[in-house]
């Protein structure tokens, strides 16, 4: 259940290391923006990086690396897509069984998360530092709710790549824009909402683009894609009202990443023309097996990495922080930057820590899902169709609320996001199969 892209064997060593890439990208991007201070009175704050030091924002160029995390996930769901279809299964069981493989661990995480607040609520810890833990475990939810909704749309969005090919992704790009500027130009309520599926799914549609060769028979149309995509964001930041930043920053209007805008946009279009520029020569470098046996468990921890990369900030905290023990320059200075370094080691050790202490859980979410994946053959029809589309709803609206509020927020248990989560990885889990037919055969 490690495996964030739930593809399976036969697959292509380039579009795991740009999974790979991107996780350890957003990995140290939240470990080296969060800066840790400690109060006179003893109490743990964790000042805004990109707000307190605005140079920093340009550092952002660098590490907002998620258009491949999409580029790579349309790619694997495109072809998992495509197997499906030609072996006979059905789109429901598919959509069902790949948002099991999101759902599970994601649903685990969030209970244990939840436990952990409704006890340090109840023996009264400060609201405040709740509300902070609270979200810091929570910051890199914003991604499932878009995956999963893509996950589900793929059957819809696959059709209309096989008919109309990269026209797809352009009419999506031209809608975005219009989007983003009623947005910014009058403030229409709701309009961003949809920028979080077109400017991402611009970049999981290509995926498709990418697999099928649409991008890579002319290598003229990478490098338009990286050059336009480049200039455009140029333009956009320089002569347009969009900040540099590519990480939502406090205060900041408009934002590029809430919701995505024309200038995210115009960096994710360049960013995978880059890559797939970069694509023959680290294609030829990942046939090292030096290098793949680097890259190989990187994919195969991404679920994990991506849910569970926080809780070492707060074991360090704990540790180096509430005791007093770790040095305290000026918040930004020098000295600082330069304590950034033993912080990453140090976090990175306890992350491994972390990732082998999880492996029994991960193997037993694995049993899980085995005894209740949906079926994908036309005879193996989830008995309840309904309850998955509507356990999907539910834990969509969940983790929407919690990408945008944390797992406390003012310092408080979220009852009815708890609840919604539950029922909806609940009800996903129950429209499976009944227990004599289940197999035993892995197939997303």
């Amino acid at each position: 259940m490690g495996d964030l892209s739930g593809g399976s064997g036969g697959r292509d060593r380039y579009v795991d290391f740009l999974r790979a890439w991107a996780i350890v990208l957003m990995v140290l991007g939240h470990w080296l923006i969060t800066g840790l201070v400690r109060d006179p009175n003893g109490a743990i704050g964790a000042p805004e990086l990109l707000a307190t030091v605005p140079w920093t924002q340009w550092l952002t160029l660098g590490f907002q690396i998620m258009p491949l995390f999409f580029l790579a996930g349309g790619h694997a769901a495109g072809g998992s897509w495509a197997r499906a279809r030609t072996e006979g299964r059905t789109a429901t069981g598919w959509v069902g069984q790949r948002a099991l493989r999101l759902l599970l661990p994601a649903g685990v995480y969030s209970a244990l998360v939840l436990v952990a607040v409704a006890i340090c609520a109840a023996v009264g810890v400060d609201p405040g530092i709740l509300a902070l833990v609270g979200w810091a475990m929570a910051m890199q939810f914003w991604f499932l709710p878009v995956y999963l909704l893509l996950s589900a749309a793929t059957p819809v969005l696959h059709a209309a790549h096989r008919r109309w090919g990269l026209r797809v992704p352009v009419v999506m790009g031209v809608v975005a824009v219009g989007a983003d500027a009623l947005v910014v130009s009058v403030h229409a309520p709701f309009v961003g909402l949809l920028n979080y599926v077109l400017v991402w799914g611009v970049a999981y549609q290509l995926g498709f683009c990418w697999r099928d060769m649409l991008l890579t028979e002319r290598s003229a149309v990478s490098a338009f894609m990286a050059a336009g995509g480049a200039v455009a964001f140029a333009v956009l930041v320089s002569f347009g009202p969009f900040p540099v930043s590519l990480i939502l920053v406090t205060g900041q209007s408009p934002s590029n990443t809430d919701p995505p805008s024309a200038a995210m946009l115009a960096w994710a279009v360049g960013q995978v023309g880059l890559a797939l520029l970069l694509a023959p020569v680290l294609r030829r470098l990942l046939e090292r097996e030096q290098l793949w046996r680097l890259v190989r468990p990187l994919g195969g921890a991404s679920m994990t990495l991506y849910l569970w990369h926080m809780l070492p900030v707060l074991i360090v905290a704990g540790a180096f922080y509430l005791t007093g023990l770790a040095p305290e320059p000026v918040y930004g200075s020098g000295s600082w930057w330069a304590l950034r370094v033993p912080w990453l080691g140090v976090l990175g050790v306890v992350l491994v820590g972390v990732v082998g202490a999880l492996r029994p859980l991960e193997r037993g979410l694995a049993a899980v899902y085995e005894r209740t994946r949906p079926g994908d053959l036309p005879h193996e029809l989830p008995r309840r169709p309904w309850a998955l589309w509507l356990g999907m709803a539910a834990s969509v609206s969940a983790l929407t609320w919690f990408a945008g509020h944390g797992f406390a927020y003012d310092g408080r248990f979220p009852v009815l996001p708890a609840l919604g989560l539950s029922v909806g990885v609940g009800l996903v889990m129950v429209a499976g199969r009944s227990t004599a037919d289940r197999g035993v055969r892995l197939s997303v």
